[in-house]
C-alpha cells in the first residue's frame, strides 16, 4: 500500500482524464482536485494534450490553478534495457493557442503511439499467443477494433482491459502477454534524442516521472510496469546530460514510491540541483485516485517558481 503518512498536500501535478487513460473527463479531475482544497493541479495525459483546453477552463471556473502538461513516452531498447520510460513535460498555456507548438507535439506523440504502435502489437501479440501461436493463450485472435474501441489513443492499461474482459484471460496471464519481458512486446513512445530539440524549440520543465515505482512491491496498482530503480538509475547520467536529455527534476512524491527510494531522490535531487516533483498519477476513483499524492508548500513554490519562468509565445 502507499505510505499513509498524513502530509498537507497543496500541489497534484501527475493526474489522467478520459483524453487518455483516466477515467473522468478533464473539468471531474480539476473538480476533484478544487474538492481537496488543493492550490494547483496539473493534467498530465498520456501523448496527448486533448484534455488540456478543457482542464484550463474548468480551473478558471473553479478557482484552482491548472498546470498544462503531458506525460511523453521514451522508448528504450538497449541491451540493459527494453521498455519505455515517462517524462513529465509542463507549459505555458498561452502555447496551447500556437500552431506550430500543437502540430509539433501531435507530429511526435503520434510517432510513438497510437495507431501503428496499436497493430504492431496486436499482430506481436497474435503471433506468440494467438490460437495457432507459438504459446498460445488466446481462444481467438486479438483485434484492433475492440482496443479502438476504448480510446483512440491505447495505451497498456487497454490491452489488460481487452484481455481480462474481451478474452477472459486471468491477471498473471495477461501480465505475461503485456510485460516488459514477454516475447510479444514492443516498447512504446519516441526516441529520447527526440526531446532535445523539442526542448530547444519550446520552453518546458521535464521531470522524469516515477523513476522508482518499478521497485514497488506486488501487487499493488501503483506498481509500473517500469523498470527497477536501480536499472533507472544507470541510465540518469544520460538523462540528466543537457546535450541529451536535460531534465529539470525527478517526480518523487508519488503513491509508489516507498519511502528508502524518496529518500534516495531527494538526496540525488538535492545533488543535482534538481526540481522536486509530486503527483497522484490519478486514473479512477477506486484503484488509483486523485489527490492521495503531491507537493507540500515549499516544494510546491519551488516549483512554481521555475514554471513561471517559463516563456510564453
Amino acid at each position: 500500500m502507499p505510505d499513509s503518512t498524513p502530509r498537507k498536500i497543496v500541489a497534484d501535478l501527475h493526474n489522467h482524464s478520459l483524453a487518455s487513460d483516466g477515467e473522468l473527463s478533464p473539468a471531474e479531475v480539476v473538480a476533484q482536485a478544487a474538492a481537496k482544497g488543493l492550490t494547483a493541479v496539473a493534467l498530465t495525459d498520456h501523448d496527448t494534450l486533448a484534455g488540456l483546453d478543457e482542464a484550463l477552463a474548468a480551473g478558471g471556473a473553479a478557482a484552482i490553478l491548472v498546470i498544462p502538461g503531458v506525460e511523453l513516452t521514451l522508448r528504450f531498447k538497449r541491451p540493459e534495457f527494453v521498455g519505455s520510460l515517462h517524462l513529465l513535460l509542463y507549459f505555458q498555456p498561452e502555447w496551447l493557442r500556437q500552431p506550430t507548438f500543437c502540430r509539433t507535439l501531435e507530429e511526435l506523440f503520434a510517432a510513438g503511439r497510437g495507431s501503428s504502435l496499436a497493430r504492431e502489437r496486436v499482430a506481436a501479440i497474435n503471433r506468440v499467443y494467438g490460437p495457432t501461436g507459438s504459446c498460445p493463450r488466446l481462444k481467438r485472435i486479438l483485434t484492433t477494433t475492440e482496443l479502438e474501441s476504448l480510446a483512440d489513443n491505447v495505451t497498456r492499461r487497454h490491452f489488460a482491459r481487452v484481455l481480462a474482459e474481451n478474452h477472459q484471460l486471468a491477471r498473471g496471464q495477461v501480465n505475461e502477454i503485456i510485460a516488459n519481458h514477454s516475447p510479444a512486446y514492443i516498447p512504446s513512445g519516441v526516441d529520447p534524442e527526440k526531446v532535445p530539440p523539442l526542448r530547444a524549440k519550446f520552453p518546458f520543465l521535464s521531470l522524469l516521472a516515477h523513476p522508482a515505482a518499478g521497485s514497488f512491491p506486488p501487487p499493488s496498482h501503483y506498481r509500473e510496469v517500469l523498470p527497477p530503480w536501480p536499472v533507472v538509475a544507470g541510465l540518469l547520467p544520460e538523462l540528466l546530460d543537457a546535450q541529451k536529455l536535460g531534465l529539470d527534476g525527478l517526480e518523487i512524491e508519488y503513491p509508489g514510491h516507498r519511502e528508502q527510494e524518496k529518500r534516495i531522490l531527494r538526496r540525488l535531487a538535492a545533488e543535482q540541483g534538481l526540481l522536486v516533483g509530486g503527483g497522484s498519477d490519478g486514473h479512477d476513483l477506486r484503484e488509483r485516485p486523485y489527490g492521495v499524492a503531491g507537493l507540500e508548500q515549499a516544494d510546491w513554490e519551488r516549483f512554481q517558481a521555475r514554471f513561471n519562468t517559463l516563456a510564453r509565445p
